[in-house]
């Protein structure tokens, strides 16, 4: 059974608020779960307190069972300092500009520096 730490959504249409949870990997995101070790409230400002609230004590225990946290709650875990700051890349590869069209920018640039 591969346990996950992971976000469980609740909340109204628009008003999104989350649940840290432990959960089996296999389960849906709002489905069974097996201990609540938080909160993520997405609509306060980012300096709040209450914006994200954990419990320490439950999630090194279960870190320490073999529970993975998935990248935003490792993001939370990693601020906090219950785990190593995970890397964290602002754009993936993927969406970034292709070969051609980087040419067409530097071209661009150039013509309005010169």
């Amino acid at each position: 059974m591969g346990l996950k730490i992971r976000l469980a959504r609740a909340g109204a249409k628009k008003r999104p608020y989350y649940h840290i949870v432990v959960a089996d990997s296999r389960s849906p995101r709002d489905g069974r779960f097996i201990e609540r070790v938080g909160s993520y409230n997405p609509m306060l400002p980012a300096e709040h307190a209450d914006r994200v609230r954990l419990v320490p004590e439950r999630i090194t225990h279960w870190i320490g069972t073999g529970a993975v946290a998935t990248d935003r709650v490792a993001r939370f875990l990693g601020k906090a300092g219950l785990i190593p700051m995970p890397v964290w890349n602002e754009q993936p590869t993927q969406s970034a500009p292709k070969k051609k069209a980087q040419e067409r920018a530097k071209e661009a640039a150039a013509a309005a520096g010169a």
